[in-house]
């Protein structure tokens, strides 16, 4: 059952953002940083991947462990109303699928890095190292920047 009014429920989810998230800003930052140029939320890819790299078809998707059922701590599944975030979980995942194929398809590679990897330091610098060396084996050379 739902502590929350239907108003208050829908005060509360509509605070959460699809776009422009603290995790997103954090690799386009990474990214930048290292002289990689990029596109975010590329509407003419399917799923519209939150950062693209159109130089090497590389789609780097930021994850919510929740929204997209991620078998970790973070994505725990509510144990209320499951009959309805089971399924709609379920759906986020599928269409993850669906997009990333589509994408493959069209010669785009993927990347993804998890919200949980992001809240841990050290995880998301091994994370951010393997994007970059990802980056690399797709012909990627860093531009090396003044004094870094």
């Amino acid at each position: 059952m739902d502590h929350l009014t239907k108003a208050g429920r829908s005060k509360v989810m509509s605070c959460i953002r699809s776009q422009n998230t603290r995790p997103e800003l954090e690799v386009r930052k990474y990214l930048h940083a290292r002289g990689y140029r990029f596109r975010i939320h590329a509407k003419h890819l399917p799923g519209k991947p939150d950062v693209v790299l159109p130089k090497y078809r590389l789609a780097v998707w930021i994850h919510g462990c929740f929204w997209h059922a991620h078998r970790c701590k973070v994505g725990e599944r509510p144990s209320s109303n499951t009959e309805y975030w089971g399924p709609k979980l379920m759906r986020n995942v599928s269409r993850d699928v669906s997009n990333k194929r589509k994408l493959n398809k069209l010669g785009w590679n993927n990347f993804v890095i998890w919200e949980c990897q992001i809240l841990s330091p050290t995880k998301f610098a091994r994370r951010l190292r393997t994007l970059e060396r990802k980056i690399e084996s797709l012909g990627g050379v860093r531009v090396k920047l003044c004094g870094k």
